[in-house]
């Protein structure tokens, strides 16, 4: 495995993780929105991961010859959450129905926070890695001296 193969991992996984934690700063934000453009409680968005591959080089076949993990990873798709909205009583919000009931978002903060604390770490893991393989092209250089 090269080098730059090794950024290039490292780098893959670098931008996903802060799409990551855009994603989840944007739930954050909207914990409490009861009404977006479309009229309807703000839906928790979640990001789906793959790894990434690029089918029309030639390392892409090579590897898939010989049996090579993949080359990093790629967002997917930020999905919606498909889990049910919360529903309070409160009959003095503007969004509240003929009973009284207002629909909440599905964030929930606790979560939310767990998933930043994990895609920090993640970060900081590719960032480790990014500096080792840096140290070792470093090294190799100095040897070459």
């Amino acid at each position: 495995m090269s080098f730059f193969r090794s950024f290039s991992i490292s780098g893959s996984a670098l931008t996903a993780q802060r799409i990551r934690m855009d994603v989840i700063a944007q739930n954050i934000a909207n914990a409490t929105t009861t009404r977006t453009a479309n009229g309807t409680p703000y839906r928790r968005r979640v990001v789906v991961f793959s790894p990434r591959e690029d089918s029309a080089s030639f390392a892409y076949h090579f590897n898939q010859a010989n049996q090579r993990a993949a080359g990093g990873v790629k967002v997917t798709a930020i999905m919606e959450d498909p889990a049910p909205l919360k529903r309070m009583y409160d009959p003095t919000h503007p969004d509240a129905d003929e009973n009284g009931y207002v629909t909440l978002p599905n964030v929930d903060i606790t979560k939310e926070i767990i998933d930043m604390l994990s895609a920090t770490r993640a970060y900081e893991a590719n960032v480790t890695a990014l500096n080792a393989t840096k140290a070792m092209a470093l090294k190799a250089l100095e040897i070459g001296r």
